[in-house]
């Protein structure tokens, strides 16, 4: 993420500097539209297609002493409509953050250009993933899933969803797609752009497939469990940025880092490799929404692995680079100073030596002026 450097001279209208610089507006001007949109009858019907969760199915129950009826809903084609609006919101609150918390910091703390760029990230994604983690937390507390972990594979497929567990889907959706024009947006540099990208489409992939394949709720799990860890991170590089002697984080995240990936691997398997596995509803029916099949097991499986193996692959090149750079900063410390001028002694005697023999001498002086 660059440094946006704000000029007082005005951009020419449709111009690269100029979306940069307006980029909120613009998405705010479009967002409204749909807004609008709802207050008229001719197009209400095509704004509510963006705005509000589609494919709403009501049950009616007979737990209670009065039957009472209970919204649930399952994914479609129109779900893209919604995840666009809300990719528009997620970009909104992305230049309010910016604007009005990280930039204000940034201009007290004066960090450099390095650092401006990592701060800025870290400072996006930690209230993204805390924010993300309550939401979920309490969906699972209100679902039961934590009480009752059998219910991530029993009863598949786990086609209907209530309000909250299909909007929060919703929502990370929009903002995993709204970090893609935000590399244009933020002037983010060359070197840094794969690998963004590289971590932008494994959270769009892992998220739409356990939304597509009906295993939301195992991956409602596995993205608290992440999120979690992730918001640990970040946090400690906010802190570490503030005073780099504070490093204490990075160690307790390493640590729960490390059980996040086993934690997720038990997970995973648990539920597809021996609870879908042993499961009664078998076979592949698109429209029940059901791919407990073989290969789709074997498949989700081994994405899972190869994700974990690659995220362990780059947490161990990271704890290498973090010991190497103690390790040299250790020796800097330990490395003797060399002696720049004579002792004390030294000097003394040098400079009796002048005065007593050498030129500048008072009876030198006399000498001469005789």
């Amino acid at each position: 993420m660059g440094i946006r450097k704000k000029t007082n001279k005005n951009p020419p209208v449709l111009s690269h500097e100029f979306v940069i610089q307006n980029h909120a507006d613009i998405v705010s001007c479009v967002a409204m539209v749909f807004l609008l949109g709802l207050m008229f009858e001719v197009t209400s019907k095509f704004a509510v297609l963006f705005i509000t969760v589609q494919y709403n199915v009501t049950i009616s129950t007979n737990e209670a002493p009065e039957e009472s009826a209970v919204n649930y809903f399952h994914h479609g084609i129109k779900d893209l409509a919604t995840i666009f609006f809300y990719m528009l919101v997620a970009i909104i609150m992305h230049a309010i953050i910016q604007e009005y918390v990280l930039d204000k910091i940034n201009r007290k703390k004066h960090f450099s250009k390095t650092k401006h760029s990592k701060f800025n990230e870290s400072g996006q994604l930690s209230a993204f993933y805390l924010f993300s983690f309550g939401w979920g937390t309490s969906i699972l507390l209100s679902e039961n899933f934590l009480s009752n972990p059998v219910t991530l594979w029993e009863g598949y497929p786990h086609a209907l969803m209530p309000f909250q567990m299909k909007f929060y889907f919703i929502c990370q959706l929009g903002y995993w797609l709204h970090a893609l024009p935000e590399l244009y947006f933020q002037k983010t540099k060359k070197e840094d752009i794969p690998r963004q990208l590289v971590y932008i489409f494994l959270y769009l992939v892992h998220i739409a497939g356990a939304y597509i394949l009906n295993l939301n709720r195992l991956g409602l799990v596995l993205l608290v469990l992440h999120y979690f860890v992730e918001f640990l991170f970040h946090v400690s590089r906010l802190i570490y940025f503030s005073n780099e002697n504070r490093q204490m984080g990075f160690t307790i995240w390493a640590v729960l880092f490390v059980l996040g990936r086993l934690l997720t691997l038990s997970l995973s398997v648990l539920t597809v490799g021996f609870g879908l596995s042993t499961a009664e509803n078998q076979g592949f029916d698109l429209a029940a929404g059901n791919f407990n099949v073989l290969f789709v097991r074997v498949t989700v499986l081994a994405a899972i692995c190869l994700t974990q193996a690659f995220m362990m692959w780059k947490f161990i090149n990271f704890q290498l680079r973090r010991w190497r750079e103690h390790a040299q900063a250790q020796s800097l410390k330990k490395k003797p100073v060399p002696a720049k001028s004579k002792s004390k002694k030294d000097k003394a005697n040098g400079v009796n030596g002048v005065n007593s023999h050498g030129a500048d001498s008072p009876r030198a002086r006399k000498e001469k002026s005789s």
